[in-house]
């Protein structure tokens, strides 16, 4: 673990005075729940977990087993994303409206508790297109791991010096970003894609997207793993054609954040 960068971490924690933490319980967000709660004391930090279609189910319950081993002061709520026209169009600016919507229902919390919201996006977050940053800034969100400098791999060698167990968690983006961009989102796909990915990793495998492009889903896994679904092929399409999948295909480039917004995948939409 960087020494500094964590000290760093503290003193901007220190200058917030009481956070609340937009808590999902991946790497990043659980890393920054737990930092806050051990540098502020449970009371001046509170880990928020918005509810919502768009949330894995085992994601939430993650989130529920951390904060009672992590001893986190923790409160999830539900967040109506997918009630909101703008969101379910599904165009380049998804995250925005998903952003919007969690800090319509967290800021009113944080000013009953006279805290800061705090988002745990690092530095290297700062590079790809996320307009859920930026409409977490205008409501008045800080990131203070990008103040201290944390990359991606800083948090995980700072969870794995403080022995929290998510750093080497996979990434768990939301379920929607399994959706191409153009694709309406409803409660339904939402459903079927959070059934689907909990199929695939019940059969042994643990990064994994459910990429679903209409009647087919494309599933990713990590390179090393690709014998291994080849090998468990009958297993994959036997837990996935009951959920409405035609075909059910194997991406041979493996896993990776944000193909379905690749233009490589349009004709995968086409009828």
């Amino acid at each position: 673990m960087n020494d500094v960068k964590f000290e760093a971490l503290q003193a901007e924690l220190r200058r917030l005075q009481r956070v609340v933490v937009a808590f999902s319980g991946g790497a990043d967000s659980a890393f920054l729940a737990a930092a806050a709660t051990q540098t502020l004391g449970a009371d001046a930090a509170l880990a928020v977990t918005a509810v919502s279609p768009s949330l894995a189910a085992a994601e939430l319950d993650d989130c529920r087993l951390l904060s009672s081993e992590w001893g986190l002061r923790w409160q999830p709520v539900s967040t109506d994303e997918v009630e909101r026209a703008a969101y379910r169009v599904n165009d380049a600016e998804r995250c925005y409206h998903c952003k919007s919507a969690l800090m319509d229902v967290v800021a009113p919390i944080a000013a009953a508790e006279n805290a800061t919201v705090v988002l745990g996006v690092n530095v290297d977050d700062l590079a790809d297109h996320r307009p859920g940053q930026r409409a977490a800034a205008e409501a008045g969100a800080v990131f203070p791991l990008v103040t201290a400098g944390f990359t991606k791999q800083d948090v995980r060698d700072a969870s794995r010096r403080l022995d929290l167990r998510t750093w080497d968690k996979p990434a768990a983006a939301c379920l929607a970003s399994r959706v191409p961009t153009g694709t309406a989102v409803t409660v339904e796909l939402l459903s079927t894609i959070d059934r689907a990915e909990a199929a695939v990793r019940a059969l042994g495998f643990a990064q994994l997207r459910v990429r679903h492009h209409g009647d087919t889903a494309r599933l990713e896994v990590d390179t090393g793993d690709l014998p291994m679904a080849i090998e468990r092929r009958d297993g994959i399409v036997a837990a996935l054609r009951p959920l409405g999948y035609r075909y059910v295909t194997l991406d041979l480039e493996g896993f990776r954040s944000g193909s379905t917004n690749s233009v490589a995948h349009q004709y995968l939409r086409s009828p």
